[in-house]
């Protein structure tokens, strides 16, 4: 079932993850009370926190701008191959058309 959280909500978990960590042995486990607490997902918890570190520089990784911009760039790229293919088509028509007698 995907749910969507809100920012704030995230922000709130995350910010109680945080809290948390310090009196549990591993993150897991703190992830697990957290999440419990929230009624959310361990997993969306413990996503949201790699997502933070990675974002933060703290885990190597494609930061969420950057995969943000290669999404952009990717759907450009789409779109500026398809309309090559479309002035190709009309370049071949019009050639053609003026090879005619």
């Amino acid at each position: 079932m995907d749910q969507k959280y809100s920012p704030e909500m995230r922000e709130r978990a995350l910010r109680m993850l945080d809290e948390a960590k310090p009196e549990h042995p591993n993150l897991m486990t703190a992830v697990r009370y957290v999440a419990g607490l929230l009624g959310m997902s361990a997993e969306t918890l413990r996503v949201w926190h790699r997502r933070r570190e990675v974002d933060a520089g703290q885990r190597p990784g494609v930061t969420t701008h950057a995969a943000a911009e290669i999404r952009r760039l990717q759907k450009e790229n789409a779109e500026l191959r398809k309309a090559n293919e479309i002035l190709k088509a009309a370049s071949v028509f019009f050639t053609k058309e003026l090879d005619r007698p």
